[in-house]
């Protein structure tokens, strides 16, 4: 009966110190994202002879025309999003004329509203004046935190053209598997806005 104890006693001591080997860290690892290939920045213009304006923007963006506004049909052919299935974001641009001061207000103080509903969850916004060796002014809205928009802008002349772009991420927003394309795609927002012209 000692023997049959011991011989017990021994093969779990075994056991134990099987179990206490190293075998490797089994910690759990941090999560990693998917690595982002970026495409090549090959310029395409924006030149379409119902629209008052040029720029240029890159060909990893496609340019589908924008027909409705929540559930309503526009007839306006300068307004329409620039499309990247890349990065699954969608650059929407509007284009708006107007004839007096009251409505180029109008347009700005909307624009800044939809630039500080983004507060509601980013953790800070900056923005930052546009001011164009051609005479077109603007604003630029960069939102830090997970914002369904992380960048916005607007361009006018003062006079009769107003032009707004944001750029949306088609996912829920993480800020930070997100940030490094956010700050490519805003590198070429910047370029949109930089050669960006009215006729």
């Amino acid at each position: 009966m000692i023997n049959l104890r011991l011989v017990l006693k021994t093969c779990l001591f075994l056991l134990f110190l099987a179990g206490c080997s190293n075998q490797g860290d089994i910690s759990p690892r941090p999560r990693a994202y998917p690595r982002v290939i970026y495409p090549e920045r090959h310029l395409t213009t924006y030149d379409q002879p119902d629209c008052p304006f040029t720029f240029s923007f890159p060909d990893y963006f496609t340019l589908m025309r924008d027909s409705t506004y929540f559930d309503e049909f526009i007839d306006n052919p300068c307004w329409f999003n620039l499309r990247s299935d890349q990065f699954n974001a969608d650059v929407h641009c509007t284009y708006t004329s107007f004839s007096s001061y009251t409505q180029f207000q109008q347009l700005v103080q909307d624009a800044f509203k939809l630039a500080n509903e983004q507060n509601k969850r980013a953790s800070y916004i900056e923005d930052f004046k546009i001011i164009l060796p051609n005479g077109t002014s603007g604003m630029a809205f960069n939102m830090e935190g997970p914002s369904a928009s992380p960048f916005q802008f607007f361009l006018t002349d003062s006079i009769r053209h107003f032009f707004r772009g944001s750029l949306y991420f088609n996912s829920r927003p993480n800020p930070d598997s997100l940030r490094p394309v956010t700050e490519y795609v805003r590198e070429d927002l910047t370029g949109i806005i930089q050669s960006f012209s009215w006729r």
